[in-house]
């Protein structure tokens, strides 16, 4: 049990340190690094053990033409492989809001100031600077589920990165032109772009760095059922 109760509490410690990170060093990573990072993401469960997950790594000036390319197209409407949430309402909707009002209050966007938030948005094409971007994709007949699989194998690679030091975010955004993505990435049409993930070492100092997210508690997320059929906790 002892045992037990350290790899628990080095999961945990590893869960509370991670955020998305919004600004990067430029120096790129070890490749070394990055493989351990992917070899750990490897061992992720999936459904069936389909490992459906592909994933293409930028670097370097390819990456640095991507940046270029997607920044060109953010003004034109997006068109994901997946298609967006259709609507964030209720308690979503507050908590995405609380997020982007803590990320603006961060970087000193104030309230309103619509021209510095699409400032801010449009990092996500520059990947924050990051100087590697992965992108998740899944093979188009696992439907659903080979996006689900995608999402759990996203989770294990921010958690390995984590572990080692580096710095990571999950992205939809940049996933919003997919044509830019297969173009540059020479990904196959039966592919489905599930994410990006942006990753490297941290810029500790800049500000979007020096917030973090909040959490709701298990029992805003958990509804328990006790064996007789009554609702519990």
């Amino acid at each position: 049990m002892a045992d037990a109760s350290l790899e628990f509490d080095t999961l945990r410690a590893l869960l509370d340190r991670r955020h998305s990170c919004r600004a990067f060093h430029p120096t790129p990573l070890a490749r070394e690094d990055i493989v351990r990072v992917l070899d750990a993401a490897q061992r992720t469960a999936s459904w069936c053990n389909a490992q459906p997950w592909q994933v293409y790594i930028a670097s370097g000036p390819r990456l640095e033409r991507l940046r270029t390319a997607l920044r060109a197209a953010a003004s034109e409407a997006p068109a994901p492989d997946l298609p967006w949430p259709r609507a964030y309402e209720g308690v979503y909707r507050e908590r995405r809001r609380d997020c982007a009002m803590a990320l603006y209050a961060a970087v000193g966007i104030a309230p309103g100031d619509r021209a510095a938030s699409a400032r801010q948005a449009s990092e996500n094409f520059s990947f924050f600077g990051a100087p590697h971007l992965a992108v998740v994709t899944a093979d188009e007949a696992l439907g659903t589920y080979g996006a689900i699989d995608c999402g759990a194998y996203v989770a294990n690679f921010l958690l390995a990165a984590q572990a080692l030091g580096m710095g990571a975010i999950p992205q939809a955004a940049v996933v919003a032109y997919p044509a830019v993505l297969r173009d540059h990435l020479a990904i196959a049409p039966d592919r489905r772009i599930v994410c990006g993930i942006s990753f490297g070492r941290a810029d500790a100092s800049h500000p979007a760095n020096g917030f973090r997210t909040t959490r709701a508690s298990v029992e805003d997320c958990v509804v328990w059922r006790d064996e007789d059929g009554a609702e519990a906790g």
